[in-house]
């Protein structure tokens, strides 16, 4: 949880934040400190989480998307690691190794992704998450043409530049706030998930 600033109890919370929280749990089976800490401002929590779900899930709005949802987790924790977010490396790393089905691949990209077990299409968008994240200044019309290259629509493009900004929105929060990751994000993806019991 964040150690700056307390967290709200979920039952003080408003019943749609509170309910949103419940279907996370549930899902998850766990609260993730993201979703306590942030309900602190409720108008905040909920356009913070209308747009990480219209980026992060665009097929819930009707949208279609050239990037997977483990190329979405790539981008976050790539650019997460190179903001030093310590929350958003391991929240999203757990994320990525469970879409990609590589349990050593959040640990590659965190720490070289030019090293990374990854696919060359791969590469070439974390090379422009990577601009985006450190040098969007520098952004000009020859950082598209190697992601035309590789498939990437001018709609894929901009998916990439946005989630890249949006959390690096998320990442100075966190930092700045102390948000812990939940320890349960350490073993996701690492080892085989525990089977109910019958």
């Amino acid at each position: 949880m964040s150690q700056r600033y307390p967290a709200p109890e979920l039952n003080d919370l408003p019943d749609d934040i509170r309910a949103k929280i419940l279907e996370v749990q549930e899902k998850s089976g766990f609260i993730p400190n993201v979703f306590i800490a942030l309900a602190r401002r409720p108008a905040e929590w909920r356009a913070f989480f209308a747009y990480h779900d219209a980026l992060m899930a665009p097929e819930t709005a009707g949208r279609d998307s050239g990037l997977s949802k483990g190329d979405r987790e790539m981008i976050v924790t790539t650019t997460s690691a190179a903001n030093q977010c310590l929350y958003c490396v391991v929240a999203h790393g757990a994320i990525l190794r469970i879409h990609e089905k590589k349990p050593l691949v959040a640990d590659q990209v965190a720490v070289n992704y030019r090293k990374a077990d990854i696919t060359p299409r791969q590469r070439a968008m974390l090379d422009f998450a990577m601009k985006v994240c450190l040098r969007s200044h520098e952004i000009g019309e020859d950082d598209f043409a190697p992601l035309h290259a590789h498939g990437f629509s001018d709609e894929d493009i901009w998916d990439i530049a946005a989630i890249t900004a949006f959390f690096g929105l998320s990442n100075r929060i966190a930092s700045f706030s102390s948000m812990l990751p939940n320890p349960e994000f350490y073993l996701m993806g690492r080892v085989p998930r525990a089977k109910p019991a019958a």
